[in-house]
């Protein structure tokens, strides 16, 4: 009965599509001229204070200054955006997923960068491997970050923790069924960077939060402020859609009420119910054996280009389209080499007190804004990290900053043409991959996989990541979550 339900729903929604005006669906446009005036936000005046290191760090872009690219925003609640999906993806850079993207400030072939010896490595097609099974997972570590950053020379891909050769390969247009497709036909930024130079739990706390409370992944519960928070105190609907492990189990069972399996992501989105703001997360525990879905390596990265095509689909797709803005980003750079020196950002007494003194983003980043207002290939080069995609949130809903960095961020937003919105959406053949298990293929990835980590004990390779989402998934069960 869902099913036939929601499926009338959307063919109620093709059927009524055509008739509808672009004034009809979009009234925000009948106001833009008479609204740019009093566009700007209450948390852009509340950002000033920050803006003066967000703007240094911007001028390598050329970009605008903050002030001025807010003022070109509509009303948020004119702007037609209903609805905020966020996807974030694993372990990977921009140069080596998107090094190939016309207009960006991409390279991948004809680099090379010393080893420990001192020999020089030339940058390599990964294809037709998808996996890497019989390389390392790169450093990603905090540490590790800052050998590869090398004090702004980018080279040092191969002489941080164990980093081989892979760490310095790439994919090109082809290889990726997705990101190949759908990147040059919607807003990619390439100034992108992940929030803090740093491994994968600060930098999805980050999307979480908008700062940090540790440097390195472990299941220490966080008491950090975030916003669900904004939005429950607004009375904003929201949801949280996990695949497997749910990463809100970091705050104990705090967002239990919210979280929701990925499978009700699926029908909500067909069913025109989603709410105004999502997270989505994919399949955490794969990334061992490399059968998960999140592109984390050693993941077949021919299995995250469909879950990100499976979410897309349900987007573009659902009745809820023409007022949704899709947000696909990846949590860091994975240890993947990327040319364009990271840039710092403001940080809180806290984090400096953790040992984040310089305020170092993460590497570079795909992030695709997908979106009836960002279609048509263009590549934004302004600077923008996770604390852009709050920092569209708290805009549409006037919420205030959760930190500095959030505040004094640019808005995501700016990517948007609200004056020519475009309907149609190109539906891309993604096919899936059966997953094979690195093992199976007969090659080892990695070490033999250790005992789960004590609660505040760091993780610093592939296997202790997976130990740490192990631990994260019992602890979640202690708590009361059905996984």
């Amino acid at each position: 009965m869902m099913f036939m339900t929601r499926r009338r729903a959307l063919l109620r929604a093709a059927a009524i599509g055509g008739a509808l005006t672009l004034s009809s669906l979009y009234p925000s446009l009948l106001h833009a001229e008479s609204d740019e005036s009093g566009a700007q936000s209450e948390s852009e005046s509340e950002s000033q204070s920050g803006s003066q290191s967000e703007s240094g760090s911007q001028s390598e872009s050329g970009s605008q200054s903050e002030s001025g690219s807010q003022s070109s925003l509509p009303q948020p609640a004119r702007s037609g955006i209903e609805h905020v999906v966020v996807l974030m993806m694993e372990n990977r850079s921009f140069d080596h997923f998107l090094g190939w993207l016309p207009d960006a400030n991409g390279k991948q072939a004809g680099l090379s960068y010393p080893d420990r010896a001192g020999h020089l490595q030339p940058t390599h097609h990964l294809a037709p491997d998808y996996q890497g099974c019989g390389f390392n997972d790169p450093d990603h570590s905090f540490e590790g970050g800052r050998v590869e950053y090398d004090n702004g020379r980018c080279d040092g891909w191969l002489r941080a923790g164990t980093n081989d050769v892979y760490s310095i390969g790439y994919y090109t247009q082809p290889d990726l069924a997705f990101l190949g497709q759908i990147a040059p036909r919607y807003a990619t930024p390439d100034h992108y960077f992940a929030a803090i130079l740093g491994p994968t739990f600060p930098n999805r706390i980050y999307q979480h939060a908008g700062q940090t409370d540790r440097l390195s992944n472990t299941f220490t519960p966080s008491t950090l402020p975030t916003i669900w928070d904004r939005l429950a105190a607004a009375g904003i609907s929201r949801k949280y859609y996990f695949g497997d492990i749910p990463f809100l189990a970091l705050w104990g069972a705090k967002y239990l009420p919210i979280s929701h399996p990925y499978a009700e992501f699926l029908a909500d989105a067909a069913a025109g119910t989603l709410p105004a703001v999502s997270y989505v997360d994919g399949e955490f525990l794969g990334e061992l054996t490399g059968t998960g879905n999140d592109d984390h390596p050693h993941v077949d990265i021919r299995r995250g280009e469909h879950f990100m095509d499976q979410v897309y689909k349900a987007v573009t797709t659902g009745p809820g389209w023409k007022n949704t803005v899709l947000v696909i980003n990846f949590d860091e750079w994975g240890g993947f080499f990327d040319h364009v020196p990271p840039t710092p950002g403001p940080t809180t007494p806290a984090e400096r007190a953790l040992g984040y003194t310089d305020g170092l983003r993460g590497f570079r980043v795909p992030c695709l804004v997908i979106s009836p207002w960002s279609q048509g290939h263009r590549v934004p080069h302004a600077v923008y990290d996770h604390t852009s995609v709050l920092k569209m949130i708290e805009w549409r809903y006037g919420l205030a900053p959760l930190a500095v960095r959030d505040a004094a961020a640019r808005n995501l937003a700016e990517v948007l043409d609200f004056a020519h919105p475009r309907l149609g959406a190109f539906q891309p053949v993604v096919p899936d991959v059966v997953p094979v298990p690195c093992a199976d293929k007969g090659i080892a990835a990695g070490t033999p996989t250790p005992a789960v980590p004590l609660a505040g004990a760091a993780a610093t390779t592939m296997d202790d990541e997976a130990a740490v989402w192990r631990g994260l998934q019992a602890q979640a069960r202690t708590q009361g979550w059905a996984i």
